[in-house]
């Protein structure tokens, strides 16, 4: 079967947003039906599974249709989304559909096969959306004004990095630095962990040495943790602009970067075990710096 374009309505698609005038918004996008792995359009989306591939289109993957509809909420471009057959009948999913279609997208209606293809999940989401990627360096910590950041050194676990940018949305930081060779923030796994928080926690990234140069001027407090650290982490007085700074996951922080905080320290445990996972001890850290701005 060819897949098929078409530029009218989808059935199951309410129509796109109304049409403002010209300059406002994107030209509206095009509707596709595709049933066929080898379909040129496919293959490209597929190819955003490769670290090298998102680097060289600046383009990533998400899955699940909330997913789709926070990228939409907080502004962020949206090139493609893929919809399962069965999903297009979905209210929620329609509408998400019809707004990005409005914003320049392309939707593409797929048959299970290709979602899987997408995907690599024998149970894939019903939506699949290709991304542009957005980025900054060290000026993004001034541009977002005052509050508090994370610094990850070196992190390489995709599931952390995407459970700690869903914690930073959650407890109202700023945003999230990736120092020195990191996992990709733009994988799959790591998108996945955000659970749509991906797009409302601003990232930004850095060489260590850069990171180094730059803390010289950095007028806020800076605090690690560190299983040497000689400070409980209850005991510190917190104010902001403030950064905390976390370190691998086998290794912690780098003796460099251990030495650029104003203060190491440590979370108190009394179990037999040594260390926290690193996601789970960005947050508790991240809870104790934040709590006196946190309300129910």
């Amino acid at each position: 079967m060819s897949d098929d374009f078409r530029n009218a309505r989808p059935h199951g698609l309410p129509p796109a947003d109304p049409v403002r005038p010209a300059g406002d918004v994107p030209r509206a996008g095009a509707f596709k039906v595709v049933t066929s792995l080898t379909n040129p359009t496919i293959k490209e989306i597929r190819a955003l599974q490769l670290r090298k591939h998102r680097q060289e289109t600046g383009l990533f993957l998400g899955e699940g249709a909330k997913l789709a509809a926070d990228a939409l909420e907080a502004g962020w471009p949206v090139r493609t989304l893929v919809l399962a057959h069965d999903a297009i009948a979905q209210p929620f999913v329609a509408r998400t559909a019809a707004t990005a279609r409005a914003r320049g997208a392309l939707v593409i209606e797929a048959n299970n096969a290709v979602m899987v293809k997408i995907s690599r999940r024998d149970n894939p989401q019903t939506v699949v959306g290709v991304f542009e990627q957005h980025i900054g360096g060290l000026e993004a910590i001034a541009a977002a004004g005052p509050g508090i950041w994370i610094a990850l050194e070196a992190v390489r676990d995709p599931g952390n990095l995407g459970t700690i940018i869903r914690t930073a949305d959650a407890l109202g930081a700023k945003g999230v630095l990736l120092v020195g060779e990191t996992t990709d923030p733009f994988g799959l796994e790591a998108v996945r962990a955000t659970m749509g928080s991906f797009f409302h926690v601003k990232l930004a990234r850095a060489s260590l040495a850069a990171f180094l140069e730059w803390r010289k001027g950095y007028r806020g407090q800076l605090v690690g943790t560190h299983l040497a650290g000689a400070v409980d982490i209850r005991t510190v007085s917190w104010h902001t602009p403030a950064m905390l700074v976390m370190g691998n996951e086998q290794a912690g922080l780098s003796p460099e970067m251990a030495a650029a905080c104003d203060a190491l320290v440590k979370i108190p445990m009394s179990g037999a075990a040594d260390s926290l996972n690193l996601a789970i001890s960005t947050g508790i850290a991240l809870f104790e710096m934040r709590r006196g701005a946190l309300t129910l």
